[in-house]
């Protein structure tokens, strides 16, 4: 990351306390192909992210079943995903853009993280940051239909975004992307997603806390009560 070597992130403001421990990022990419520019992204972000000083898991998406409800619910890399949502407090998607959406492999990734998991919710109140690529022209379907699912999840979807067009031209033969404003886009991505996971990790829950889900926990305990009666 010697481009970034004369920077200095301001992620913290002045004052606030938060827990010490580094950042915990999730990256999920949406392809297989043995040159997957939505992957090469994905790389990009996650050495951006670790140079700012987060914990990043890259999920390797390869043998991941299709999404088939419970059917494939103890297959390990089902489980490996859902506990890697578990354990993040910010996610990175990064897709290619295939037929005017995101990738089959990236819905399959998202379809297979629950909203809840008993008591607990995988998503929700998490940051979220989207990415995607194109071979031709700059488009932004993908990206888009990612937010509508991020907020689906109750995640907390950052103002900012990446779409980088001709992505076959933005990469060098080692994966790593070539400067351009395409890059420079990434960059302010990854600080936007850390400044609003450092702000909101240690209040996930209480942004998230709804007047609904209270009242029907409520109404549960007291049906409890009166049916031990």
């Amino acid at each position: 990351m010697n481009y970034l070597e004369s920077e200095e992130f301001n992620l913290t403001p002045e004052g606030l306390k938060t827990s010490e421990h580094k950042p915990r990022i999730l990256i999920l990419y949406g392809s297989l192909r043995e040159r997957s520019y939505s992957r090469l992204l994905a790389e990009e972000a996650q050495r951006i992210l670790e140079y700012m000083g987060a914990e990043v898991k890259l999920y390797n998406p390869d043998g991941l079943p299709t999404y088939d409800y419970d059917r494939s619910l103890e297959h390990p890399k089902v489980q490996e995903l859902r506990e890697l949502s578990l354990w993040s407090e910010g996610q990175v998607w990064s897709s290619p853009e295939l037929h005017g959406n995101m990738s089959g492999l990236l819905k399959t990734q998202i379809d297979w993280i629950p909203l809840s998991m008993g008591a607990v919710r995988p998503t929700q109140g998490r940051t979220l940051a989207v990415m995607q690529v194109s071979g031709g022209s700059q488009s932004f379907n993908a990206i888009n239909n990612m937010r509508v699912l991020g907020r689906w999840m109750r995640m907390i979807t950052i103002p900012n975004q990446s779409s980088v067009a001709k992505a076959y031209q933005e990469f060098h033969e080692d994966g790593s992307m070539k400067d351009s404003d395409f890059r420079n886009r990434v960059v302010d991505v990854m600080e936007e997603l850390m400044r609003f996971t450092i702000l909101t990790r240690d209040h996930a829950n209480f942004l998230v806390d709804r007047y609904s889900e209270r009242k029907e926990a409520k109404n549960k305990t007291i049906e409890a009560m009166n049916n031990a009666d």
